[in-house]
């Protein structure tokens, strides 16, 4: 019997899971059987993410699927999951990361002129473009990526994940990458998160094959950090481990006000406490 992999009818979303089951299917011998959920976050377009839930709307009906035995294991989008754990599912999986930069897709950021308007539904985003650039106009963004490729302003920019992009093969729109030490990514950002049942002991078994140690350890790192500042994507922050290095970003939504940090990790267990103490020293340095 096939394993049954609850997911997202997004293209995207299908992308990811398709390469997941093929990546189990490969190491274990397994077959595994897609199964499509629409979300609340696929279906409410009409309303900023921030105002409908953050990124709990992504994931909590392909979780509930998992959890009333439709399905044995979910694929999500790591930027997607709340920092807080769901409760009778575990982590099992975080696959290699891709790239987890942003990108500029129409016109790149040196080449926007004056009060161009640039397109994104994140909070993240547009708090990190407003600090170098403060000219510039934003309007929301929201919808697949087909929806939103054909949205770019004239003479403007929407702003997309690298990897997104990139699981569709479509690398050939990008008009300019974000370098992740100005642009921090989101938590996450660029990595695939596999959950199952926590008492499901075969299936998290099976997963374990698929599971990268090192992704593993970065994206737990920068959890930890938006975990301890108890938010969501409401609060434009992002937090990216690459090597030894984290980089932080938090701003405030009402006065405008960002913090930006990169601190050196000495690597292991000890990463997640220095992640915790830079989410309170970030909060503490805002007004």
């Amino acid at each position: 019997m096939p394993l049954r992999l609850a997911t997202r009818g997004s293209r995207q979303a299908l992308g990811q899971s398709r390469a997941v089951a093929s990546a189990i299917t490969s190491a274990t011998g397994r077959e595994v059987a897609l199964v499509t959920i629409e979300t609340t976050g696929d279906v409410r377009l009409d309303v900023p993410l921030h105002q409908i839930g953050g990124q709990g709307v992504f994931v909590k009906e392909v979780q509930r699927a998992v959890l009333d035995g439709r399905a044995d294991l979910a694929v999500h989008s790591a930027k997607d999951l709340p920092s807080a754990p769901a409760d009778g599912l575990t982590l099992a999986a975080f696959c290699e990361r891709r790239d987890p930069r942003d990108a500029l897709v129409g016109v790149d950021l040196a080449s926007l002129a004056e009060g161009c308007t640039v397109a994104t539904g994140s909070v993240r985003r547009r708090a990190q473009l407003r600090r170098v650039r403060p000219d510039l106009r934003f309007a929301e963004l929201r919808g697949n990526i087909d929806s939103r490729l054909s949205k770019i302003p004239d003479g403007g920019a929407i702003v997309m994940a690298v990897a997104a992009l990139d699981i569709l093969d479509l690398n050939d729109r990008i008009a300019g990458i974000l370098a992740v030490d100005e642009f921090v990514p989101a938590v996450g950002q660029g990595c695939v998160a596999v959950e199952c049942r926590a008492a499901d002991e075969v299936t998290h078994t099976v997963l374990s094959a698929i599971d990268h140690p090192i992704t593993r350890h970065s994206v737990e790192v920068e959890r930890a950090f938006l975990a301890e500042l108890g938010s969501g994507c409401s609060l434009p922050v992002g937090a990216h481990v690459a090597g030894n290095t984290l980089w932080t970003f938090l701003a405030d939504l009402d006065t405008g006000v960002s913090v930006s940090d990169e601190i050196e990790l000495p690597g292991g267990p000890a990463d997640l406490e220095i992640a915790r103490m830079a989410a309170h020293a970030a909060r503490r340095a805002l007004p």
